[in-house]
């Protein structure tokens, strides 16, 4: 769905997994000017607190990855934006390799609409049963078959607009 220019909304860019890759994880941020928000879903911790300062603009929320060694950050979150509460993980305590129910119920008991989970690399959006899911992919590693991507999630009068962005 394209938004009308001039329409108020509110968008979000979702990444996860840039894993050390810091150019990306700056490519990203260049590429969407107008995300108010940026939720990283893991493994990452380090790449944002690099460009983080670059960026004051911009409202930081990050949860820890499994590769996230001795991170302080919480496996969790909840943000809630023009009355959309949005939960987000990086996902590998609620399996998600295997399945999105432990991470849809974790969603649902946080009366979210949105549920974000990266750690599986592969980029997904879907709507199930009243709530809009993403995995917006690994924006830096994979094999090289693999493409980088990112999420952007937008919020409209109209409603909730999920997007994948293949990193070029």
């Amino acid at each position: 769905m394209m938004i009308p220019k001039g329409e108020l909304y509110m968008r979000i860019l979702v990444i996860s997994d840039t894993h050390q890759n810091v150019d990306s994880l700056r490519r990203v941020l260049l590429a969407q000017p107008t995300a108010e928000v940026v939720i990283h879903l893991g493994d990452g911790e380090d790449d944002v607190a690099l460009l983080k300062p670059s960026f004051p603009d911009k409202t930081f929320l990050q949860v820890r990855g499994n590769c996230d060694f001795g991170s302080n950050l919480p496996y969790n979150g909840t943000y809630t934006a023009e009355g959309v509460t949005i939960f987000y993980t990086h996902g590998h305590l609620f399996s998600v390799k295997n399945g999105l129910e432990l991470a849809m119920s974790a969603a649902r008991e946080q009366k979210a609409k949105v549920l974000l989970f990266g750690h599986t690399h592969h980029a997904l959006t879907d709507y199930e049963d009243g709530m809009h899911i993403m995995n917006p992919g690994s924006a830096g590693l994979g094999s090289p078959s693999d493409v980088l991507s990112y999420g952007t999630l937008d919020i409209t009068p109209q409603g909730i607009v999920t997007n994948i962005v293949k990193i070029q």
